[in-house]
Formats: structure tokens, C-alpha cells, sequence
């Protein structure tokens, strides 16, 4: 469905322990973690043995010694070499395991949040920027495991077992190598920290701000072309590239600073064990074969900490994506306490013709932050009921039935269902007994069947078939080249724009929803057919429990609406006139003028 443009994002700074809350919602597995860290520095610790036994071995091997005293560390050399390769694969299978678990985990989180949550959360965000939030940023938050936390970690403890190794073995060595350390894995990544802070914070928003303005280009080129919208939805996707450019520029030179304070800190633990070590050669405190070691060895003990300002970004990045997760998951709940009855083959069937009642009683709906679009709306639909809505376009018929879903909160009124406000019925409770039919409601670019499947998950070819029939698409269904196995394009790219409406119908009278609300089902389609669509749906089968079908259609097409048990005509954003449609051709003139336009044309 088509939200409002939201307010310019911001590139606020996240709160504190935003990135801990959505650490903790990838559910890592403390096992697993510890599992990946020791592997892991097994796989660098084997590099530091490999450069400290190969340095032993080049020097001892230019004295010329016996070749037996050299075997053993000529073994060592390879059994490094090789443990190394094999910690690192076994590493990357545990962590990338960790961080693939979490995102699944967190985005079944989200899913379910959403589902269970006020529709005003996704209601002010736009498409692309949702796309961005459970695509992008929940991968983002993921990465910081496998990119950011698992390496520090491994950083953390590899450094203090060179550093307390080296003391052992030459102890000016190991102090100078542990403060060159900390410089690398704390000065280096601090600096780069800082400059991605506001880097990262400024380019995942002009990310998602690019993300929503592509898709919204990509998906309606046409109509945005034909309204001249066109050319400044492209200048919006070129400002949001340059923002992304200037963002990354701006964490630049921070960066650089801190790659060269990481090639400064090896250089200066290694001129540190030179300074040192050649004078306790001289002392005769080390020998010329261990001096070799001393100098060698810190080279490799850096390949750690040259992770640590990568993962300084990666944390930021991961930081400002969770904020924009939790903006989801923060949103609107249902209300404490609140009556739920979700729809399951194990709850209790309702009494066959019974079913819940949907009830508005001074209601006043329209989009949050705008004046109302409808007021003093009052109406009953119970199950078997007909009411139809009809009106000039821009009268709120599309905005009174997101506010009779639940999808909108009522502007001033009540919406009940059973006596229960919406706000608090439970969204399961809704989503069981409601289902709207929304002009603009999605069709997936998946098969057929699948998009049918969305109202209901076990629909069967046979019931998907009928159901098609009920709308007008039974000749369409049968020259499908693979039938209901047949490909439908993202959203419907590949089906006209009658045929996409009799789709959605379709999959409305798959659901098992007592109480159908569908918006202009007869558009995009001649006369006869949109008459014939407008039968079926008065005539809507009853729902596999024995509930009447009780519908509530928006509908430009007026002559079918004598079927109705109730039409209410809008103007002047109010209920003008309700009555049958009899009553309102004969005693409502703007009513009957438009009845006698249409029969006109039609004829």
C-alpha cells in the first residue's frame, strides 16, 4: 500500500546501546561464539609460531648445524603452515554460521513485530526504505559478528599471548611489542572510528534515501513520466548519490591517519626489539639465532590488529543500521491486555451463519498529521451483509477502509469489532476476521498459485482454479502457458491492470476472512465483466467454517451497487445520502445523474 512521504531522515547520532540491544536479538550462541574466537586465534596464532620458528630455522640453518637439528623445527614450519589454512577455513565456517543464524533469527523477529504491530509503523516508511531496514541493515547488524566482534576478540587475545610469549623470551622485546600493540589495535582503530562515525551515520541514510528513490523509479517509470514527476525523482536519486559520495570523503582522512599509525607501530616494535636485542647479543643475553626471532616475529603479530580499524567502521556501520531495525521494532505494539484470536485449524469454528461484527460509529478517518478526509461515518457489516460505498474521486472512500481494517487509527469515532476498538482487538484478531482488498495491495513475482497462496497458506490448484473462475479469469488462467504454475512479473509487470484487480480478488476469497473490505474491484474492466466480477463478490462463498461472507465494496461503477443492502453516497467529505440503491437514483440528484452518465455509456 502507498504510504506518505515521511520527514526528512536525520543522521542522528544512534543511543547508547542500540547496537547491544540488536547484538542480543541475533541470539548468538555463547558456544559457538567462544568456538569461533579460539579457532580463530589458533589461525593467526599459527601464523605468529610460523614467522617466530621460521626466523629459528633461516638463522640456524646459515650456521650449518647437523640436519637432525633441524628436523624437528622443518616439521613445525609445515604443520604451522598448514594449521593455518585450516583454522581459518574452520574459523570462517563457525562465524559465518553465527552471523547467518542471527540474521535469520532477527529478521524472523522483525516479521513477526510487523505483523503483530501497528500498520503506522510501516505506514511512514516508504517501500524502499523498508526493502533497505529487513534487507540491508538487519545483514549490516549481522556483519558486526563475523567483521567486528569476532575479530576483535581474536585481536584481543592473540596480542596478550605474543606480547606475554615475547616477554618471556626477551622482555624489552615484549613491553615494546605490547605497547605498539595498543597503539595499532586501540589508536589505530579509535581514529578510524571517528571518522566513520558520521561517515556511516550520513551514508545509511542517503543508502536508504537511494534504495527507496530506485525502486520508486524502477517501479513506477511510467506513471511518473506521464505526471512529470520523473525528472525530479532522478534528482532526488543523483542528490542521494551525492550525499553517499560526500559521506564516504568525509571519513577519508581519518582513515588514512589511522592505516598509517598501524605500518608506524610495526615498524617501531620491530626497530624496538633491533635497539635492544643487538646490545644483549653483545651482553651475551641472547644469541644471534634468537635475536633473528625477536626482530621476525612482531611482523606477524600485527595480521590481527590490521583487522581492528576495518571492524571500527563495521561497527559503526552495523550501529546506525540497528537503530533504523529498532525504529521498526520500537514501533506501536498491540495494547496490553488486549483480545486476540488469531485464525487456526485448532481455535474453536464459530456457529455456522454467526461471526464477528464490524461497527463505526462517528468516524472520522484520515492520514496522520492531515485534516480529515471523511467525517460522521456511521455502518454495520456483519457476516452475509452487503454495504457498498461509492462517490466522486478524492472523498475518502480508499482512507475509510484502511481506518475499517485497522491500517489507519481513527481521526475521532470508534471502529469496533465485537464490541472490542481496533486498537486494542489484537492484530491476529483482525487479520482472522478482516480482509482488505487495497488498490495498490502487492502481487509477488512468484507463480500464481503462490501469490493465491498469500490469503491462505494450504489453497489447493482446485480451490485457486475456482476462485479464478468466480473472478473472470478463467479464460485467462487456461492460455497461461504453464497454468497456475505460470510466472507473474514483480509486481504484476506481466498481467494488465483488470486482470492484476481480479488477481487480488481472487486471493480476497481464498482467505478464510469473514468480512471482505475490497477497494474498486470493477476498475480496469468493460462493463460486462466488471458486472459480472461485482455478482461474484455480492454472491462471495461462505468461508470453509460456514460463515456468511459479509462485503464492503468502494466501487466508481454504480449499477451493480443494486444488489447492495445499503450504499452510502459521499460528497463534501460526509455520508450525503445511504439508503438502496433504488431509493438513491430516484431521490439523490447527483446520485441519479451519475447512475443515468453510466447507463449511457454503456449503452
Amino acid at each position: 500500500m502507498t504510504a506518505s512521504v515521511p520527514a526528512p531522515l536525520t543522521a542522528a547520532r544512534p543511543a547508547r546501546g542500540t547496537l547491544r540491544r540488536a547484538v542480543r536479538l541475533l541470539d548468538v550462541d555463547p558456544r559457538r561464539a567462544a568456538l569461533a574466537v579460539l579457532l580463530g586465534t589458533l589461525a593467526l596464532g599459527s601464523a605468529v609460531a610460523l614467522a617466530a620458528v621460521s626466523a629459528w630455522l633461516i638463522a640456524r640453518a646459515s650456521q650449518m648445524p647437523p640436519v637432525l637439528e633441524l628436523s624437528v623445527a622443518t616439521v613445525a614450519v609445515r604443520a604451522f603452515g598448514i594449521g593455518r589454512g585450516v583454522m581459518r577455513y574452520l574459523e570462517r565456517l563457525v562465524s559465518h554460521d553465527i552471523a547467518l543464524r542471527g540474521m535469520a533469527h532477527l529478521r524472523a523477529t522483525l516479521y513477526e513485530r510487523l505483523a503483530a504491530g501497528s500498520p503506522q509503523t510501516l505506514l511512514a516508511v516508504r517501500r524502499g526504505d523498508l526493502l533497505a531496514r529487513v534487507g540491508a541493515d538487519v545483514d549490516a547488524v549481522g556483519d558486526v559478528v563475523v567483521r567486528g566482534l569476532l575479530p576483535s576478540a581474536v585481536a584481543v587475545t592473540l596480542g596478550t599471548g605474543t606480547t606475554v610469549a615475547m616477554a618471556l623470551f626477551w622482555p624489552p622485546a615484549g613491553l615494546a611489542l605490547g605497547v605498539c600493540l595498543l597503539a595499532a589495535g586501540v589508536v589505530a582503530p579509535w581514529l578510524t572510528a571517528r571518522g566513520a562515525r558520521t561517515a556511516e551515520a550520513r551514508g545509511v541514510q542517503a543508502r536508504a534515501r537511494m534504495s527507496a528513490a530506485s525502486l520508486g523509479v524502477l517501479d513506477d517509470a511510467g506513471p511518473l513520466a506521464v505526471s512529470g514527476r520523473l525528472s525530479g525523482e532522478l534528482e532526488a536519486l543523483r542528490a542521494a548519490d551525492a550525499d553517499l559520495a560526500r559521506a564516504a570523503d568525509a571519513g577519508a582522512r581519518p582513515a588514512a591517519l589511522a592505516a598509517a599509525v598501524g605500518q608506524l607501530a610495526v615498524g617501531a616494535a620491530v626497530v624496538a626489539a633491533l635497539v635492544t636485542g643487538v646490545p644483549g647479543v653483545r651482553a651475551g643475553l641472547l644469541t644471534p639465532v634468537e635475536l633473528a626471532v625477536v626482530v621476525l616475529t612482531p611482523l606477524a603479530a600485527f595480521e590481527a590488529t590490521s583487522l581492528l580499524p576495518a571492524a571500527a567502521v563495521q561497527l559503526q556501520r552495523s550501529r546506525a543500521a540497528a537503530a533504523r531495525v529498532l525504529a521498526l521494532l520500537d514501533g506501536p505494539g498491540p495494547a496490553p491486555g488486549s483480545v486476540s484470536r488469531p485464525v487456526s485449524a485448532a481455535a474453536d469454528p464459530p456457529a455456522r451463519g454467526r461471526g464477528p461484527v464490524l461497527v463505526a460509529t462517528g468516524l472520522a478517518c484520515g492520514w496522520p498529521g492531515r485534516p480529515p478526509a471523511l467525517r460522521d461515518v456511521d455502518l454495520t457489516l456483519a457476516p452475509g451483509g452487503r454495504l457498498a460505498v461509492a462517490g466522486p474521486s478524492g472523498e475518502g472512500k480508499t482512507t475509510l477502509l484502511l481506518t475499517l481494517a485497522g491500517l489507519l487509527p481513527p481521526v475521532a469515532g470508534s471502529v469496533t469489532l465485537d464490541g472490542v476498538p481496533l486498537s486494542t482487538a489484537g492484530p491476529g484478531r483482525v487479520v482472522g476476521d478482516v480482509v482488505m482488498t487495497g488498490e495498490d495491495a502487492h502481487v509477488f513475482g512468484t507463480s500464481v498459485l503462490e501469490n493465491l497462496r498469500v490469503a491462505r497458506g494450504d489453497v489447493t490448484p482446485a480451490e485457486a482454479t475456482d476462485a479464478l473462475r468466480r473472478v473472470g479469469l478463467g479464460r485467462w488462467l487456461a492460455g497461461l502457458p504453464d497454468g497456475l504454475d505460470t510466472l507473474v512479473g514483480s509486481d504484476a509487470r506481466t498481467v494488465s491492470g483488470g486482470e492484476r484487480r481480479r488477481l487480488l480478488l481472487a486471493r480476497a476469497l481464498l482467505s478464510d476472512a469473514p468480512l471482505l473490505l475490497v477497494d474498486e474491484p470493477a476498475e480496469h474492466l468493460d462493463a460486462a465483466t466488471a458486472d459480472a466480477v461485482l455478482h461474484e463478490l455480492w454472491h462471495a462463498p461462505a468461508t470453509r467454517r460456514g460463515t456468511a461472507r459479509g462485503v464492503l465494496v468502494v466501487s466508481h461503477r454504480l449499477g451493480p451497487l443494486a444488489a447492495a443492502d445499503e450504499v452510502l453516497w459521499l460528497a463534501d467529505g460526509r455520508v450525503a445520502a445511504r439508503g438502496t440503491h433504488a431509493h438513491l437514483a430516484t431521490h439523490v440528484p447527483d446520485y441519479g445523474d451519475a447512475v443515468q452518465s453510466e447507463e449511457q455509456e454503456t449503452s
